[in-house]
């Protein structure tokens, strides 16, 4: 059974699918980590976000894998810790709209998913990657609340950042991701709406696990 979670960037979406994963013991997958390695790899490989073809012959090079806790594998390094730091995130968007890219990352992230019970999260997992999954949730909040919530997590994870560039981050973001040729925001037509500007990530999964059928934390 899949479970997609899909919604705009900060939101929130990861903390609530891992706790739903837990919850459910089910494999996880954050479907977005996919295109933030082939963005480090981009990094490390000195190749400039404009070289398109590059960064496909890249791609087709790379072996990038995800384990049943989340962590991720990029030619078998544990690159994890390295997915979240603000060289990545510049470029993981511009990355992310290139439609040769979102074909094969598409497909790695179906095989990934294959023979599995899984919670996923990214940005068109619901209207693109598991157009089938079982159940489908677009996950949103404010602006205020979704740059308070990637300011925490970026200080969570020993990244340095101010308030300003994470409004900045999170405004291209919502750019690039409303005017993607291949993989734009929309909110699928049967997924369940949550709003959790006001909410915690415990009582959003409890909301989601309402709509399963799962008993409660």
């Amino acid at each position: 059974m899949i479970i997609a979670i899909d919604g705009p960037a900060g939101v929130g979406k990861g903390e609530v699918s891992d706790l739903l994963a837990k919850k459910l013991n089910f494999y996880r997958l954050d479907t977005g980590d996919t295109y933030r390695a082939l963005a480090l790899a981009v990094i490390e490989n000195n190749i400039k976000i404009n070289e398109t073809d590059k960064i496909v012959l890249l791609l087709k090079t790379l072996k990038i894998d995800i384990n049943e806790f989340g962590e991720v594998f990029l030619n078998g390094r544990n690159v994890t810790n390295r997915l979240k730091d603000n060289d990545v995130n510049d470029i993981v968007s511009d990355i992310s709209s290139i439609i040769e890219v979102r074909h094969i990352l598409t497909e790695l992230q179906r095989f990934l998913a294959k023979n599995k019970n899984v919670v996923t999260d990214g940005r068109d997992t619901t209207t693109q990657v598991f157009k089938d999954a079982k159940y489908k949730f677009y996950l949103d909040a404010n602006m205020d609340t979704r740059v308070k919530r990637r300011y925490n997590q970026n200080i969570e994870h020993g990244i340095n950042t101010t308030l300003d560039e994470v409004i900045d981050n999170i405004s291209k973001r919502d750019y690039n991701d409303l005017h993607k040729k291949v993989g734009k925001l929309i909110q699928a037509e049967d997924a369940i709406y949550i709003d959790s500007s006001y909410m915690t990530k415990e009582e959003v999964v409890n909301k989601m696990l309402e709509y399963i059928g799962s008993e409660k934390l």
